[in-house]
């Protein structure tokens, strides 16, 4: 027979039973960051190795990181707090690190092909690389400089860097269309790329371009390695499907008319890969706000972590910085799904090693 005491000591039971699963799924839900839908990438071929710039203050022993966190398709992840974040040295757990995002201002350099060989064609390839040019004015922040530089057989800078929208408004509204001309892409790809590694900051090359070269001074291998040295990431829009197509309307349309067009795509991936940046494919430019939406926030946003080193040593020694994203409760591994529940791969871009007495470093 169940006395009272039997149906109490049951309730108890069940009661401590409920509580125990309700926090194991409080525990399981702690594990998890949703993050927002976001569309399939924009970006064709793989993520070019982004940089992680590190600073120490030999005044404070303070180390100050910006680097990224990305899903799968190169998205920045947002919402992760101080305590997602744990930060190593010398594989010591650093304590008291604050956690930041930061939109920092950027300068640009744009540059522009502007050659075809015949007007007909170079009048219609101009209007789009304009166009296109055009609309990334309405991605720029009021402190963010750019520079502009057109090509055909020459890299022409049009514009010095600027804040002033004004201006760049009316280089893309008053540029003239070439003549007869050469587009010699490797070249200026090699000019401006040496420009922009004398730039401090956040700063990107964004490159519009069919691709094509045709009497450049400079070897491809030229400018891959140039872009490599230049600490410059390249950002390529890539008009060479719509400038194909735009081709097939001309009977002379220049070296657009026979050309390898697999071997020029993949060119332009390998420089924006090796450069960490990012190439865009477009078979027109009406609408590149998605695509300047995706390169701005690549480009433009950072987590910024904080924190005293602990590390007794010389400062001329390389110490290692290693960053995981943790579940605070558990401080087991945090665990990321996206807006349909399945767990999704996080990408933690952070450089292995600084050196103290490198006021900057940037990997």
């Amino acid at each position: 027979m169940l006395t009272r005491n039997t149906f109490g000591t049951i309730t108890l039971w069940i009661l401590c039973a409920t509580l125990a699963v309700a926090q194991s799924a409080s525990l399981a839900t702690s594990r998890r960051l949703q993050i927002p839908n976001r569309p399939a990438p924009l970006f064709t071929g793989e993520q070019g190795k982004q940089r992680t710039e590190i600073h120490f203050d030999p005044l404070t022993s303070d180390v100050t990181m910006k680097l990224l966190v990305q899903d799968p398709s190169g998205y920045f992840i947002p919402d992760l707090h101080r305590d997602n974040f744990a930060v190593y040295e010398n594989g010591v757990r650093q304590q008291n690190a604050t956690v930041e995002i930061e939109h920092a201002p950027i300068t640009l350099g744009i540059v522009m092909e502007q050659g075809g060989r015949y007007k007909g064609f170079n009048k219609t390839s101009s209007d789009e690389v304009l166009r296109a040019g055009q609309a990334l004015l309405g991605e720029l922040g009021r402190n963010d400089k750019v520079a502009v530089w057109e090509y055909a057989d020459t890299p022409r800078q049009v514009a010095d860097f600027t804040t002033s929208h004004d201006l760049l408004d009316q280089v893309f509204l008053n540029s003239e269309v070439p003549d007869s001309s050469e587009t010699n892409f490797y070249d200026a790809l090699v000019a401006t790329s040496k420009v922009m590694k004398a730039i401090t900051g956040r700063k990107a090359l964004i490159v519009i371009t069919s691709g094509v070269d045709t009497f450049s001074t400079a070897k491809y291998e030229d400018a891959l390695n140039t872009v490599r040295d230049s600490g410059t990431p390249v950002y390529v829009i890539n008009l060479g499907p719509d400038l194909r197509e735009a081709a097939k309307g001309y009977a002379n349309a220049g070296p657009y008319a026979h050309l390898n067009w697999n071997k020029i795509e993949s060119q332009l991936r390998e420089i924006a890969a090796a450069s960490g940046g990012r190439m865009y494919m477009q078979n027109n430019t009406l609408n590149l706000t998605g695509i300047y939406d995706d390169l701005m926030e690549n480009l433009r946003v950072r987590y910024v972590i904080t924190y005293k080193s602990t590390t007794n040593g010389p400062l001329n020694a390389p110490r290692t910085v290693r960053v995981e994203l943790v579940d605070p409760k558990t401080n087991g591994p945090l665990e990321i799904i996206d807006a349909r529940g399945s767990v999704i791969r996080s990408t933690v871009t952070v450089e292995n090693q600084y050196v103290p007495n490198s006021s900057k470093s940037e990997a």
